[in-house]
Parts: C-alpha cells; structure tokens; sequence
C-alpha cells in the first residue's frame, strides 16, 4: 500500500536514508513524505504499528523486480526424464539405457524408469521385476531410488534421483 491507501492511524516511519522517525500519525507522515516528494510505502503491514518508509515507489517496484529476477536465476528447475524398457530387453540394450539415465543423473534430472507390458507379458508382470531392480543396482553408484517400483496400469514405474 501507498500514500492514501494506507488507513492505520499511526505507523512507524522510515526515512528514505534508514534512519527511524519514531512513531507517527499516518497523516503527518503523509506529509513529509509529499515534503519530499516521495512516496509513504507500507513495508511491514503485519507489525504493530505498520512500519512505513519514505521512498520513490517507482524505483523500489523496480529493485523488487530485480531482486526476484535475480533470484529466478539462481534456482535450479529439475526435471524428469524418461527410461521406457520392455521385458524381454536384452543386456546390451539395457546396459545403454542405463548409461542414458546415467546422463541425465548427472545434470541434475530426476529419472522415470518405465517398464512397458504389452499382451501376455500382462500375465508376467512381477517376473519382470528383477528388471527394474538390475536397473537400479547398475546406476547404484550415483542414484538412489526415490519411489520404489509400482504398477500402474500396463507398465511398472520406478523414480530414481541422484545422491548427494
């Protein structure tokens, strides 16, 4: 909130150089901020009394901008890359899936691994599960295996993330 839009009937002011002017009416404060030609920007509307501060509200919108662009920057998005194998998958095949998800342990990515039933592999399923398990013993070096195997529909899905 700023300048009219700020209804308390006392605040604690700020200057705009960081020094406190005590408490104050909000309409006093008002007017040294028009003083000034700056604006009375609310900071801390929860603290009893709010704690208002002399500022231009253009250039603070603009820090605030900057500081959460800043911050945006910083954090890292991790996404989840997927494994599909089949049950009659042989070793070679397995053994380059594995150096796929390997890869994508190391940027940082969470991986899905997705064992596919089609037919009457349906009937099979849990003699397939070794799969899924020599998939995880083979990446056990750098992942840890964040949500064990389930069944969810025709595949089984295991979650594997990266150790730290």
């Amino acid at each position: 909130m700023i300048n009219e839009q700020i209804r308390d009937k006392e605040v604690l002011l700020i200057a705009e150089n960081g020094d406190k002017l005590g408490i104050m009416p909000t309409k006093d404060a008002l007017q040294l901020a028009k003083e000034a030609e700056l604006d009375l920007v609310k900071i801390a509307p929860t603290a009893k009394p709010p704690v208002c501060k002399i500022i231009d509200y253009g250039k603070f919108r603009y820090e605030q901008a900057r500081r959460e662009k800043e911050a945006k920057k910083k954090q890292k998005v991790i996404e989840v890359k997927e494994v599909r194998l089949s049950p009659n998958i042989d070793t070679n095949d397995l053994n380059t899936k594995v150096n796929a998800a390997r890869k994508f342990l190391e940027k940082g990515d969470k991986v899905k691994v997705t064992l596919r039933f089609r037919g009457r592999e349906m009937a099979h399923m849990y003699k397939s599960r070794y799969i899924l398990d020599d998939f995880a013993e083979n990446l056990s070096d750098i992942a840890v295996i964040d949500k064990p195997s389930k069944v969810e529909g025709r595949s089984m899905v295991m979650f594997l993330t990266a150790k730290r």
